[in-house]
């Protein structure tokens, strides 16, 4: 009777260090799940937070002839590409792949001319260079052909530039975020000189 109370002790108490040790671990864990946890929390929140890709205009050139006007049946003629050099810029610590893009050349809020852009990879905090050439399509510039030939007699032409480059963000080769990047240009160009005075840009991106 003796033997069998001792036995019945030495089980309650070997019960009793194996419930310690499953609490121990089981508090391990779950401190274990909680650090992993608040560390990811920090890393999505500061090194893996999406930032915005960023257009830059590096260069802007003319090719063509200079517009010019022939009297007295009035006829103007007009041959102006303007090639632009943009800088994607990759801002996060993830890489960014873009799809096909477009750019667009505009006179006085309408469109004369378009650009596709190839698609692209760029990796983690890296930028690549994206060339485009715009032509002023003065074959359909009749609804314009009033204003046009006034711009010109007064020496400048301004004209409007817009690119737009949808892609996406991707961390870890799991998450995503998608992007879109667009820049926007205004262009004064001196007719006579045949050369831009003066150019301001803006860019933003949708997340």
């Amino acid at each position: 009777m003796k033997e069998d109370n001792e036995q019945i002790s030495q089980t309650k108490q070997r019960q009793k260090i194996c419930k310690r040790r499953c609490l121990s671990v089981g508090c391990v864990l779950i401190i274990c799940l909680l650090l992993i946890f608040i560390t990811l929390l920090v890393l999505a929140l500061t090194v893996f937070k999406a930032k915005q890709p960023r257009i830059k205009l590096l260069s802007a050139t003319l090719d063509g002839v200079s517009p010019r006007i022939t009297f007295p049946v009035i006829n103007i003629q007009l041959n102006i590409t303007l090639d632009l050099q943009l800088l994607l810029v990759n801002r996060n610590h993830a890489s960014f792949k873009h799809g096909s893009g477009k750019s667009f050349l505009s006179y006085r809020g309408n469109q004369f001319g378009e650009a596709d852009i190839p698609p692209g990879f760029i990796p983690a905090m890296g930028s690549t260079t994206i060339s485009c050439r715009l032509t002023l399509e003065v074959d359909e510039m009749v609804s314009n052909i009033t204003a046009l030939v006034s711009d010109v007699l007064d020496g400048q032409l301004v004209v409007d530039t817009r690119a737009r480059i949808p892609g996406r963000v991707t961390f870890l080769k799991l998450f995503k975020k998608h992007a879109v990047a667009t820049s926007e240009c205004h262009f004064t160009i001196a007719v006579l000189a045949f050369k831009i005075r003066s150019r301001e840009c803006k860019t933003k991106t949708k997340l």
